[in-house]
C-alpha cells in the first residue's frame, strides 16, 4: 500500500512493487494483471476504509465538516495524503464524491459535492506537498465548516 501511495507510482517498476510486497512479479502479474490493477485494488481498498470512517463520523456527528476532518486526519494518519489527493484514474466513478452527495442530501445542505471534495483533496495534496498540516487543516475546517448550516435555511450563514 505504500509504495502506491507514492507520487511517483508511474516510475515505481513492477519489480520493485513486488519486492515491496514480498512477492515475485509473477504473482504480482497473475493476481494484478498490472501495475494499473495493483493501483486500482488498493486505492479501492483505501477508499473502502478512508468511507468506513467517514460514515461511522457522519453517524457520530451529523456535521458535514467533521466528517471531511475525520477524512482528512485518517489520510494523514495513514500516509495517503497523495493516493488519496488525486482524483480516481481514466474517469472512473469517485465513491468519495458520491459519498459525500449523499451525505449533503441527507443532511439537507444544497451544495456541489465535486466541488466539496475537491477542496478536501486539495487539502490532501497540500500536505504531501509539505505544506504546513495545522495550517491545512485550519483553512479545511473554514471552508467545509460553513456547510454546516445551509446558507437557504433560516438564521444559516448569510442571512
Amino acid at each position: 500500500m505504500s509504495v502506491t501511495a507514492l507520487p511517483g507510482i508511474t516510475r515505481v517498476t513492477v519489480g520493485e512493487l513486488a519486492a515491496a510486497a514480498d512477492v515475485t512479479t509473477g504473482a504480482l502479474y497473475h493476481h494484478f494483471r498490472n501495475k494499473m490493477g495493483l493501483y486500482l485494488f488498493v486505492r479501492a481498498d483505501v477508499e473502502q476504509r478512508l468511507l468506513d470512517r467517514m460514515a461511522g463520523a457522519a453517524a457520530a456527528s451529523g456535521r458535514i465538516s467533521d466528517v471531511l476532518l475525520v477524512g482528512f486526519d485518517y489520510a494523514i494518519r495513514e500516509q495517503f495524503t497523495y493516493l488519496l489527493g488525486q482524483t480516481p484514474p481514466d474517469g472512473r466513478s469517485d465513491p468519495v464524491t458520491d459519498f459525500v452527495a449523499e451525505l449533503l442530501d441527507s443532511l439537507a445542505i444544497d451544495a456541489e459535492a465535486g466541488i466539496v471534495v475537491a477542496a478536501w483533496r486539495a487539502a490532501l495534496l497540500a500536505d504531501a506537498d509539505g505544506a504546513e498540516r495545522i495550517r491545512i487543516r485550519t483553512t479545511l475546517r473554514r471552508i467545509v465548516g460553513g456547510l454546516d448550516h445551509d446558507p437557504a435555511s433560516p438564521g444559516g450563514v448569510g442571512h
